[in-house]
């Protein structure tokens, strides 16, 4: 025994551990997650396991942060990582840089856990979704500025119900950060007044494209809004958390502008319905009178003697002063609805508006909204009330 090193525990397990660390690294392992537990550090910690083995798992909360999905007990995965020796107990581990779901991708596991999470705290239920107003003034609208979506929600509106007002908020709608500026899109359109329904979406695209619509700051966003939100993302087949959080989901965004506002075409049919229904409604109403006057004046009470021919004289005098009192009353309500009907019918006239002061100016047939979006050295036309003037546009000012 003297001619030999003896080792202490502690040097023992430093060799082990140099020659583990060293000789396993940057390595896969397939298993089956058990005994998974979040620390309050925010450290993850858990055991994969196979058939017939186990090994310990940790993955530091540096890492922890960057994975979209939440482990689960029973949930096979891939694990890259290291391993490494814990001295004190001279137990090996693997430490996780990745964890890879076996099946399903990430993503999808992160949209049903999110979406799970947040149908038990009662954000989808559907007693607390508003109604759409009927007939809106301001409509806001948090999409890209540059993508086809928001140009087909402007051609749909000015088509169906030009009168209506867009305040639009540009925002990124997907990569780093898009998930931030939706939400805070969504509570600055809060802090303006008048606004009547607001518009939250984007065109089409891959699940990685759409995800900052799954983002739960933003479906915690469109839930405390106290502005009514339609939810457009995609086409039909997508969905998204923000559309099952949304008052409305609309299949695209150009069907979000179509559920948003009427046909003014019908509007006015609509008004003119009303008009000839009120119409009938009064001639019928003095026609009715006037058979119930000639129905008196034949019936036996007028052969009556005088005392009875007074008495029902003095009736028929009480009833033409009500017939006279109602007829009356029956105009001037005909009047105040026809001149409301007509304010209203003038308003839904674009060109009204261009009598305030207001005009259009289109380049390229292309009605142009904003200084970012004419072209330097084009022309174009400036229309008026009372004409159409044409321009060229010399530059951009700053």
């Amino acid at each position: 025994m003297s001619d030999k090193h003896i080792l202490t525990v502690s040097e023992l397990t430093r060799q082990i551990k140099g020659v583990l660390e060293l000789g396993f690294t940057n390595v896969w392992i397939q298993g089956e997650i058990s005994n998974f537990k979040l620390h309050s550090s925010g450290h993850l910690y858990f055991s994969l396991k196979d058939e017939q083995s186990q090994i310990s798992a940790v993955m530091w909360r540096s890492r922890a942060g960057q994975l979209r999905f939440r482990p689960q007990d029973g949930m096979k995965v891939m694990v890259r990582g290291n391993i490494s020796v814990y001295e004190p107990r001279g137990s090996y581990q693997i430490d996780c840089l990745q964890i890879q779901p076996l099946g399903k991708g990430d993503l999808q596991i992160a949209f049903e856990q999110l979406k799970q999470k947040l149908n038990d705290e009662g954000l989808f239920d559907e007693d607390r979704k508003r109604s759409i107003p009927e007939f809106p003034n301001r409509i806001g609208i948090v999409t890209s500025p540059t993508g086809a979506a928001v140009h087909d929600m402007i051609s749909v509106f000015s088509r169906r119900f030009p009168s209506v007002e867009l305040i639009i908020v540009p925002v990124k709608v997907q990569g780093v950060g898009a998930a931030q500026e939706i939400s805070d899109a969504i509570r600055m359109l809060n802090s303006l007044s008048d606004i009547d329904v607001m518009i939250v979406g984007r065109g089409g695209g891959s699940l990685e494209d759409l995800w900052a619509f799954n983002e739960e700051i933003v479906a915690r966003a469109i839930f405390s809004s106290a502005i009514p939100v339609v939810s457009a993302v995609g086409h039909e087949i997508d969905y998204s958390i923000s559309d099952f959080v949304a008052d409305l989901r609309a299949p695209t965004p150009s069907a979000a502008a179509e559920l948003t506002v009427k046909d003014r075409n019908e509007v006015v049919e609509l008004i003119r319905n009303f008009c000839y229904t009120m119409s009938n409604s009064m001639t019928n109403s003095v026609e009715s009178y006037k058979k119930s006057i000639i129905h008196l004046t034949k019936s036996y009470s007028f052969n009556r003697p005088n005392d009875l021919l007074r008495q029902r004289g003095q009736h028929v005098d009480e009833l033409q002063r009500r017939l006279e009192q109602n007829l009356a009353h029956h105009f001037k309500m005909v009047r105040q609805r026809s001149a409301s009907l007509s304010a209203r019918i003038n308003s839904l006239n674009p060109r009204s508006v261009l009598r305030r002061g207001y005009a259009i100016i289109k380049q390229e047939n292309v009605v142009i909204s904003s200084a970012g979006a004419t072209k330097v050295h084009k022309t174009g036309t400036v229309e008026f009330h009372d004409g159409i003037v044409n321009i060229e546009f010399k530059g951009k000012k700053a």
